[in-house]
């Protein structure tokens, strides 16, 4: 390949990153425009509820990416995945995503706003709650587990099964939450309302985790991916279409 062709398709690559970053900003403001039409109306450089809310579940996802990657190298070879490495997920995944996000904004302000509110947001609460209360068991199990240090074969198999299961539930979980529940519950508050929730938000989070508390779940998310090479973003690139 000679240098231009090289840059051309470095030009390409660039401009269909943008193109579709582009494409899933919009999908994501289009429900209600929860992302962007706050921004316009906080403060500059300020998050808003509904942005905390995202870019939370933003760490969570990639905790879950970490228990997927674990799934398949259980069940290949149960001494490649470091016991360590899932009790930090776990422990993250309880701290700030179970103890903070489910309980102190979903289970206290999201949910009873919706279920007020009606509609179906409203009839997925409950549903909601309970695989809250599932994951809440499971991440137990996890930590239980783990704590024991080198797994054994029935061991790995069994844990393989239930990261499996628990990823599928909250994959489904965050999207519902993301594209229905919480445009619902964006809808139930008055721009003055939706401001001081941000910044009620934000007091919660400082009040459990300090001043930084999504910048550390972020850099203690970005640790655990390290330990387990996952880190490398260009690693997941797919593979070519056949051709057609």
């Amino acid at each position: 390949m000679t240098v231009r062709e090289m840059e051309s398709r470095r030009d390409f690559l660039l401009l269909s990153t943008v193109t579709g970053a582009g494409l899933i900003l919009g999908n994501t403001a289009g429900c209600t425009g929860a992302a962007t039409s706050d921004a316009g109306q906080g403060k500059e450089g300020e998050v808003t509820a509904t942005e905390d809310l995202m870019r939370e579940h933003g760490v969570l996802r990639r905790a879950l990416l970490v228990y997927t990657a674990a799934v398949s190298r259980l069940r290949r070879d149960p001494l490649s995945v470091p016991p360590d490495a899932l009790q930090k997920a776990a422990g993250l995944f309880r701290t700030f995503g179970e103890d903070y996000h489910e309980k102190k904004l979903e289970e206290s302000f999201i949910f009873p706003a919706v279920k007020r509110a009606g509609g179906p947001a409203a009839a997925l609460a409950d549903v909601l709650i309970l695989q809250h209360q599932r994951g809440r068991e499971i991440t137990d199990y996890i930590l239980a587990l783990t704590k024991r240090g080198r797994l054994s074969g029935t061991d790995a198999g069994d844990l393989a099964r239930v990261l499996e299961e628990l990823v599928l539930m909250y994959r489904n979980h965050a999207a519902r939450e993301d594209t229905v529940v919480f445009p619902a519950w964006k809808r139930t508050l008055t721009d003055r309302q939706l401001d001081e929730m941000g910044d009620k938000f934000e007091e919660i989070e400082q009040q459990m985790f300090g001043k930084d508390g999504f910048e550390d779940a972020v850099k203690k998310i970005t640790e655990i991916e390290a330990g387990l090479g996952l880190s490398d973003l260009a690693q997941f690139t797919a593979s070519p279409p056949p051709k057609s």
